[in-house]
């Protein structure tokens, strides 16, 4: 049967009230993993200030005036920039007018070379 000791053994903390419980994280009194690990960095506040956009990106949208409003829209921009730059990587094959977004010269001059324009 299951007398005296009630199948838990003898002491130890799974013989005790409570069947052994205890608080999230609680390794048995060794230091946590949490205490451990040493604390990294932080979050910067102006990180995602401004989100960049690549040429390419807006060539395959289907408008031809780009401000800052339709990129959101686009789901081009992360949802907390509240600024945009334009960076020069793959090309433009279409007339496209940039309106109150930043523009780095490469980008600049690869969309007035297909016929664009920047503000």
């Amino acid at each position: 049967g299951l007398g005296k000791t009630c199948g838990r053994g003898h002491k130890g903390q799974f013989a005790r009230s409570g069947k052994g419980k205890v608080k999230a994280g609680f390794e048995g009194g060794q230091m946590p993993l949490q205490r451990r690990l040493p604390k990294v960095g932080f979050r910067s506040k102006m990180s995602m200030d401004i989100s960049e956009v690549l040429l390419y990106q807006l060539d395959k949208l289907n408008l031809d005036v780009v401000d800052f409003a339709a990129l959101k829209a686009a789901g081009l921009i992360e949802t907390r920039a509240t600024r945009a730059k334009v960076v020069k990587k793959g090309e433009v094959t279409r007339a496209i007018k940039l309106s109150g977004v930043a523009v780095t010269a490469g980008a600049r001059a690869a969309i007035e070379a297909a016929g664009g324009s920047v503000e």
